[in-house]
């Protein structure tokens, strides 16, 4: 079929194996230079969200970005240095990456050295040729190919490079665009692939010290290479993500300087008898419920049911 996902073959990236006894210039200052707001929170993130348990294999996703590639070389010197039993598998899902991004990933690969597979599909091919909403069909596609591909390379883990920035960034965008108290957690049961599990190990990083890495070895990433937002990423605008950041950064200047800080401590931090009410798994609760000591519907969500009910009674007539 013309329209038929093609995962294709897979290509790996060979590095040369290195003496555990060298450090190169990336190990190196991660442990020294960027080690307290590097690595020391990679880390710490691990232990506090209980990231990794024994016997674990982590899929670690690359896109090829500054995010991703960090990730990965981070897991990459973890497994070097512990003696914490759990393997890792370097993934780049190619999408359909035009010729200079996809050189430009395998080259970081190599300088890094990164031992990934690079999957190849027909994503973008696909997606493209929808009218409506190409994005959500890619991203769709994209964490499809990734959890079908990292269950059957035996992994039980799937971790991404979301930091800091990206967590306190959703959680404003949740309140301000869809009137949601929801943020974006450390670590997701996956409800579509069995016994897996999605991990930020990069919860607690902030991006401006994943840039200030980057431009210290002058490393160049892709960022995006979808044509559907080439305009956005090269001008920074268009994009709710941006006017977020924006927003915040506004916020900070001047309204207060401890806004991401509250942003971030926010989710956690949730009086539950001071809120009108909460969802979980699917079911929503009032704060009413203390009052009457009965479990109390949403008033929106009972009189759907109702005309539901009503509509399906007259049709039956």
């Amino acid at each position: 079929m013309e329209n038929e996902l093609n995962l294709g073959n897979t290509i790996k990236i060979d590095i040369p194996e290195q003496d555990p006894h060298v450090v190169d210039e990336y190990e190196k200052a991660i442990t020294t230079k960027f080690r307290p707001k590097i690595w020391s929170k990679f880390i710490s993130a691990i232990r506090e969200y209980q990231l990794l348990e024994p016997g674990d294999h982590v899929a670690v996703c690359i896109s090829g970005g500054k995010d991703s590639m960090l990730l990965a070389r981070l897991f990459l010197q973890l497994k070097k240095h512990t003696d914490f039993d759990f393997d890792v598998t370097y993934l780049v899902m190619d999408p359909g990456y035009a010729p200079k991004n996809r050189e430009l990933i395998i080259n970081n690969l190599k300088k890094l050295g990164i031992p990934a597979t690079v999957i190849n599909t027909n994503i973008f091919e696909i997606a493209n040729m929808q009218d409506k909403s190409p994005c959500f069909l890619c991203a769709k596609m994209r964490r499809g190919a990734l959890y079908n591909n990292a269950k059957a390379l035996g992994c039980n883990k799937i971790a991404l490079g979301h930091h800091y920035d990206d967590v306190i960034e959703t959680t404003l965008m949740n309140l301000l665009n869809a009137g949601s108290f929801q943020t974006m957690l450390p670590k997701v049961k996956s409800t579509n692939y069995e016994n897996m599990t999605l991990i930020r190990p990069l919860y607690l990083i902030r991006e401006r010290d994943i840039v200030g890495w980057r431009n210290y070895h002058n490393l160049e990433f892709i960022q995006c290479a979808c044509r559907f937002t080439e305009h956005t990423v090269v001008t920074g605008s268009g994009s709710q993500r941006a006017a977020t950041k924006a927003l915040i950064k506004e916020l900070v200047k001047n309204y207060n300087p401890m806004v991401e800080k509250n942003l971030f401590k926010a989710p956690d931090n949730i009086t539950k008898e001071m809120i009108l009410g909460y969802k979980s798994k699917g079911k929503h609760y009032s704060f009413l419920n203390d009052f009457s000591g009965e479990e109390i519907d949403n008033p929106y969500e009972r009189a759907k049911k109702e005309k539901k009910l009503k509509e399906k009674e007259e049709a039956s007539v």
